[in-house]
């Protein structure tokens, strides 16, 4: 049997909300299908045939077209992005002479807080970094968006067509078409632009690039590629004891069931949706565990491999192959660990990532570079959000096992950026290393004395995760820095900065309680999603992570309020109520202001951002019951989860950083500004579109 090729058999994940699901960031699902049809196979074939012999053509006619047409002032352009780094953290620690590297950056070009974007959120921030432009241009506006015809979330990145023509062969469904997939974020990038002016770029793992910008260069994509199961990250857990089918968030739970003796069980590991039959039943992959208690170990089997694993210790990647239909796999790769083998046995499985040797999907550009990557360095995360948050919160896994996911993924991040160094001659690198972001995220708890989800934390040493984190940083730059050559220019940067999230805010509670939303009579408030709205008496509701909308009739499917002066009179009615709003139990201010995103964003896209963006205080954000769309429960609740960090706050409270072995011209820069300093840099002016403002003067540029 033969693996499938993007080219011929696409998995496409599906961007509408399940209610049943959750996911990284409490977001939607996001169902996979398995699409593919002889035809398809056929056809692809004879185009890349044709393509093969109009190949010399196509080369010469590109470089003809990508002669440079500017005089660069640089030769090589490498930005490390270290996603959330925060600014309060990184000054000290460069004042005590904890980040050296940093220090010496600093001193021979400059060191600068970076304003971040309204909201202060990763895909937002990345696609102003991408572009130049503000949410209003670039049109990503939180990491979900709502479908005004349902009231579900949906990615708000990416959008996958359907396929309704198949050919039926009894329960066989054949597909006659593949699906479309595209991506939502507008406006050009700056390395597009780069490469119309026969300038290479390599962009590794920058938010917000799946599917694959294409472009004269090489992308791994990142942030939204899903997992196999088509959702932004979904653990499995198997255990002989009782219990749901599901978690809270973010996994899925199986029975393991004896098999022969005490020491022998078997499970069922379900994979993606198959399309190929009718009712789209899931591919499965059966699983046995032989449990060797006297000796401490466990051997797991699948695929017809085992692999004997300790107690508390991951495995390294396990390549599972699911069958679709004769001749065709769909292939993945997990990491696996026993996390009990006493009286009950359990076996946890990290979400299945897309497999990179072979991908289901488009997650690079050119098609091959993932794959060329995998060759070079084996197997890797290919997940947009690769470290398992979620079995962390649900206690399925613990902090030295989160930390070793996160080390190992950024390890991996280090291998290609190298790779990518020392292979660029002239143009621009990109790398966005996420481990940052990540362990702020988890272990802020061990930070803050009194941190409602400090209690029971299990491993002191973790008070110096984050800290540790920022000096593994401040060695890769200290790495990059020593391959420097003349005429190359260094950007180090983070898109935002992090602060505490010890309690809650549910703003569809708020709302219900105001009067501004309502609840069908009888129904669960409990239920996600929104379901238990009766939305011909509501007027305001809160989807996303970041803001509110108004059901506006003619825009919501059942909208109540009309545009233009009652929408605007009912908007700053809210504003005037939300700013300072107080969490009377803690005697402190909740929500700093309520921003007009009318008033806010510039561009053809601002319609399709929420209403009000909520700006909270530190220590506040979304509660998790409100980012899953439930209205039960109170305004104000602590925070006991290990996500105990969080930048879903007021964009002024976590800037960014910014260092460069140059001087810049500019003392309160932006994210914004960078895509225009880029092409700058390399003798292109920005694009008319573009907001931001280079940093550098022409002129006057001199590198360190």
């Amino acid at each position: 049997m033969t693996c499938l090729r993007p080219a011929a058999v696409l998995l496409a994940c599906i961007a509408v909300a399940a209610p049943s699901t959750a996911d990284a960031y409490i977001g939607p699902g996001a169902g996979f299908a398995v699409l593919g049809s002889f035809a398809v196979i056929f056809v692809t074939m004879l185009l890349a045939g044709a393509s093969l012999l109009v190949w010399p053509f196509r080369m010469l006619w590109r470089a003809i077209r990508r002669r440079t047409k500017s005089k660069p002032l640089v030769k090589r352009l490498i930005v490390l992005g270290f996603d959330g780094q925060e600014t309060t953290i990184t000054e000290r620690m460069m004042a005590e002479g904890e980040l050296p590297n940093f220090q010496k950056l600093a001193a021979s070009g400059c060191y600068s807080r970076l304003r971040s974007t309204f909201p202060s959120i990763t895909p937002v921030a990345w696609s102003s970094f991408t572009t130049g432009t503000n949410p209003g241009k670039h049109n990503i506006f939180d990491f979900l968006d709502r479908d005004p015809r349902t009231y579900l979330p949906r990615l708000s990145s990416t959008e996958i067509g359907s396929v309704d023509k198949v050919l039926k062969l009894g329960k066989l469904r054949i597909p006659l078409a593949k699906p479309s997939i595209r991506l939502l974020r507008k406006s050009k990038p700056f390395w597009t632009v780069l490469g119309e002016h026969n300038i290479w770029s390599t962009i590794i793992r920058v938010p917000i690039t799946f599917p694959p910008d294409k472009f004269y260069g090489a992308q791994l994509g990142a942030m939204c590629i899903p997992d196999l199961l088509g959702t932004q990250g979904t653990f499995l857990h198997f255990t002989t004891r009782p219990g749901g089918e599901s978690f809270q968030e973010g996994g899925l739970q199986f029975e393991l069931r004896a098999n022969g003796s005490e020491n022998s069980f078997e499970g069922t590991i379900e994979g993606p949706e198959n399309s190929f039959f009718e009712g789209n039943p899931p591919m499965t992959l059966p699983l046995q565990i032989d449990v060797d208690r006297e000796n401490g170990r466990a051997l797991v089997s699948v695929n017809g491999d085992s692999l004997e694993l300790e107690p508390m210790v991951l495995s390294e990647w396990v390549k599972l192959s699911f069958k679709a239909i004769a001749g065709m796999k769909v292939t993945g790769i997990c990491r696996m660990m026993v996390t009990e083998m006493d009286e009950h046995v359990s076996l946890y499985v990290s979400p299945i990532n897309i497999e990179p040797e072979k991908p289901a999907m488009p997650i690079s550009h050119p098609g091959y570079y993932c794959s060329y990557l995998e060759k070079k360095l084996g197997s890797y995360a290919t997940l947009g959000l690769a470290e398992d948050t979620w079995a962390l919160n649900e206690k399925i896994t613990d902090d030295h096992t989160f930390m070793t996911q996160t080390t190992d993924i950024d390890n991996e991040r280090e291998e290609m950026l190298f790779t990518a160094l020392d292979r660029l001659r002239k143009g621009t690198l990109v790398t966005v290393f996420d481990a940052t972001d990540r362990i702020n995220h988890m272990f802020w708890r061990y930070t803050e004395e009194g941190h409602p989800a400090a209690e029971g934390i299990e491993d002191p040493d973790y008070a110096h995760a984050i800290e540790n984190q920022y000096r593994r940083n401040d060695e890769i730059v200290g790495k990059v820095m020593e391959r420097l050559g003349e005429g190359d220019v260094l950007w180090v940067m983070s898109d935002h900065g992090c602060t505490s999230f010890r309690r809650g805010v549910n703003l569809n509670a708020w709302l219900m309680e105001n009067g501004y939303l309502a609840l069908k009579d009888g129904a669960n408030p409990s239920e996600p999603w929104l379901q238990s709205v009766d939305w011909s008496r509501t007027k305001a509701y809160a989807v996303g992570l970041v803001g509110i909308f108004l059901n506006i009739k003619g825009r919501e499917a059942q909208g109540i309020v009309a545009a233009g002066d009652e929408a605007e009179a009912l908007k700053a009615e809210l504003k005037s109520k939300l700013d300072g709003l107080m969490d009377a139990e803690k005697g402190s201010v909740a929500i700093n202001d309520a921003f007009d995103t009318d008033k806010l964003y510039r561009g053809p896209y601002k319609g399709n951002a929420p209403d009000l963006l909520i700006g909270y205080n530190h220590g506040y954000r979304i509660s998790w019951d409100c980012a899953s769309g439930v209205v039960a429960g109170s305004v104000f609740d602590d925070n006991t989860k290990a996500w105990s960090g969080d930048h879903i706050v007021d964009p002024r409270l976590v800037p960014g950083i910014f260092l460069a072995n140059h001087a810049i011209d500019s003392e309160d820069p932006a994210i914004i500004d960078l895509a225009p300093t880029a092409l700058t840099l390399f003798g292109i002016r920005p694009l008319a579109h573009m907001e931001g403002t280079p940093i550098v003067d022409k002129d006057r540029f001199k590198r360190s």
